[in-house]
């Protein structure tokens, strides 16, 4: 049966005369999640007080929406588990690797990867002694980068700037290959398109849930330990959550069973309960429908945009197997064209230096949206409507 986007689109509290461009940096808020975190905060904290913990089943929570999760990213039931920031869980995962792969000191990463993946690696690193290494190397360097020092390979599957998208399952294997270990970061992915983490036989992987999944700012993220790996990758964030038995108080660290010992703190129940609102689309969407209409989309913007606006240059991979769910363009005054493009409804975000991003969620968006952004546009640019001084003051987030 085929995913009826009407439906999943009904499902999203989206402002009037507002066509949404940027779900791929904060999505949308699913009106269940309204109902959902008011119940949790009236009925269960209200009126469970503590015994919220065991009658709302809030301590199972974090593995409960972590293989709700996993079917999403292909990766195997009891897997994946919630909990933390994104670069909480890339530190993890990546001390987890490096332990893992004791006797090699190199990280090897792309200058395409969102910065707080590299920033974590630097800190941790640093923290191990000057022998390891962070080797950053252009986008299509990486395959070469990978010899027989190298400990963890770790990459974001999708560029948040570009769109670009890895073949996951060939760099997992050439990682393989040298003796590595793989960590994917899907903050980009997960929502976007199907992902296989299991077939491709990634290591790790981390990702956040208020882009494509619709949690809400600062909506938590997950991690995904191979099975293989499950009983031996031990946690260098080792929190009494992830204690085999966190009430016992023992003094001294037990990991846990499983994918329960990468848990760190304590679980960030109201985000949790808008995250469980949000995940009921996804019972409704077949990945393959999803990623289909997402590049038709795309196709749709890519042939307006270049069609009608001669000053925008494409950043974004045409072919299909190569891009994301964005599309990025570039323009010199990238940032005052946004600005404009937002005071005309449209909501799109920009990105340093020059970029201007655009993401595109069949879940809410259509054809029409396309156009009629399309046509916005166009006559921004043609019109220099973005050549105004309010448009060019920087706001802190852009």
């Amino acid at each position: 049966m085929k995913t009826d986007f009407s439906a999943t689109r009904a499902m999203f509290d989206l402002p009037e005369g507002v066509i949404y461009l940027d779900g791929n940096s904060l999505g949308p808020l699913p009106k269940a999640a309204q109902a959902r975190v008011a119940e949790v905060v009236g009925r269960e904290w209200g009126g469970m007080l503590i015994r919220g913990w065991t009658q709302a089943g809030w301590m199972e929570q974090p593995r409960r929406l972590g293989d709700r999760i996993a079917r999403l990213i292909g990766a195997e039931p009891g897997s994946v588990v919630m909990g933390d920031t994104l670069s909480i869980k890339v530190y993890q995962a990546l001390a987890s690797a490096l332990e893992m792969n004791a006797g090699r000191r190199v990280v090897v990463s792309d200058s395409g990867n969102f910065p707080s993946d590299l920033y974590m690696a630097q800190g941790l690193l640093r923290s191990l002694g000057p022998d390891y290494q962070l080797r950053v190397v252009a986008p299509e360097e990486v395959p070469g980068a990978l010899d027989d020092d190298v400990a963890a390979l770790m990459l974001t599957e999708v560029d948040y700037r570009t769109g670009r998208k890895y073949d996951m399952a060939a760099l997992t294997a050439r990682a393989h290959e040298v003796g590595a270990l793989a960590l994917w970061d899907l903050a980009h992915s997960a929502g976007a398109l199907p992902v296989r983490l299991a077939e491709a036989r990634a290591d790790f992987a981390v990702g956040c849930t208020y882009k494509y999944l619709n949690s809400g700012p600062g909506g938590p993220a997950f991690i995904y330990v191979a099975p293989r790996h499950a009983e031996t990758a031990r946690p260098a964030l080792a929190g009494w959550m992830g204690h085999e038995a966190p009430f016992a108080f023992d003094p001294d660290y037990r990991p846990g069973r499983g994918i329960e010992r990468m848990r760190v703190g304590t679980p960030p129940i109201l985000q949790l309960a808008a995250l469980e609102a949000a995940l009921e689309v996804w019972d409704h969407v077949d990945m393959r429908d999803l990623r289909a209409r997402s590049l038709e989309l795309g196709d749709r913007f890519i042939a307006g945009v270049e069609a009608a606006c001669p000053d925008l240059v494409l950043a974004t991979p045409r072919v299909h197997e190569e891009r994301g769910s964005q599309v990025s363009f570039r323009h010199p005054e990238g940032y005052a064209v946004m600005q404009a493009l937002i005071a005309e409804g449209v909501i799109g975000d920009f990105r340093a230096p020059d970029i201007l991003r655009f993401g595109f969620t069949p879940l809410y968006l259509g054809l029409e949206e396309v156009d009629r952004a399309v046509e916005i546009l166009a006559r921004i640019m043609a019109e220099k409507l973005w050549d105004r001084p309010e448009f060019k003051t920087r706001a802190v987030v852009t």
